[in-house]
């Protein structure tokens, strides 16, 4: 038996650091939605465990224990008790550390696909955070999610009206740890308002929405101050906000990709095109908003 599915990409709509814990942990607030657009998990059946990586982003992602993929599928075991294998194909086509959740969204679909694989029981978010802060978010995928505590503390978004949304990825990496260390060094006040998300919103008002709550690490990338600062965000930024159309654009987790969104379909992709005629160097991606 063969399983394949999609990794979405994970989208940070917006973001707020609340805090820090005595362990050194961060807390946060974040609106998350997945994009119809992501990388792809097979699996089947094998005597061992087995991982083969291809797609136009596979060169420097590891094939051993330090994949998250892998990480996984050896949780899953030790989990359940099961010493079933399996090969496992993962086609990248999410760039790395963009702040999309391409591996913690790996790690999910893994999850789901070998347990069904191996019929045994699913583990639990709260067990799969152990696999990174991003996990539990991304086995909720596709359903829009409020992330808080360290990431483990998960309820469902009411429903969002439908948009598109338009990934771009100037294809550099923004490493999290370094992202933290200038967000505490700017010493940004904890957010004092909770995140809401109101019922019924339309498109003008979702716009108005996310422009009120932002992403905190926008701030230290776009600031010519900042220890992190990466002049293309501020570039990306920019350039969605001159497209037709662009209800809003921000960054999507620590970064380095930044997302715009879109009323349709059309809008999206032909903005898309012209973004990425532009600017041969940026990752550029389409995608539905999924909910």
């Amino acid at each position: 038996m063969s399983l394949s599915d999609i990794a979405p990409a994970k989208v940070n709509l917006s973001l707020a650091v609340t805090g820090r814990r005595a362990d050194g942990y961060h807390t946060l607030e974040s609106l998350v939605v997945f994009a119809g657009f992501g990388d792809r998990l097979t699996v089947e059946a094998h005597d061992s465990l087995d991982l083969q990586v291809d797609g136009p982003f596979a060169e420097g992602v590891p094939v051993d224990a330090r994949n998250l993929v892998l990480k996984a599928a050896h949780l899953l075991q030790r989990e359940t008790g099961t010493m079933q294998g399996a090969r496992i194909r993962l086609t990248k086509t999410l760039p790395h550390g963009g702040g999309i959740g391409g591996g913690s969204s790996d790690a999910a679909v893994a999850l789901r696909l070998l347990a069904r694989l191996w019929d045994v029981p699913a583990i639990t978010p709260e067990c799969a955070v152990a696999l990174g802060a991003d996990v539990p978010v991304c086995m909720q995928a596709p359903q829009p999610q409020i992330m808080r505590g360290i990431g483990e503390v998960l309820s469902a978004a009411p429903v969002l009206p439908e948009c598109w949304l338009v990934l771009v990825n100037p294809r550099v990496e923004t490493p999290t740890g370094a992202m933290f260390q200038a967000l505490g060094r700017k010493a940004p006040a904890p957010s004092d308002v909770a995140l809401t998300v109101p019922l019924g919103m339309g498109h003008a008002a979702f716009a108005l929405w996310l422009a009120a709550y932002g992403n905190d690490f926008a701030d230290v990338l776009t600031d010519p101050a900042s220890a992190v600062y990466l002049p293309e965000i501020t570039q990306i930024l920019q350039a969605l906000a001159d497209q037709d159309g662009c209800l809003m654009q921000n960054l999507s987790g620590s970064g380095s990709t930044c997302w715009g969104v879109f009323a349709t379909q059309q809008a999206a992709e032909a903005a898309a095109r012209r973004l990425a005629q532009k600017n041969a160097g940026w990752w550029v991606q389409p995608a539905q908003m999924l909910s």
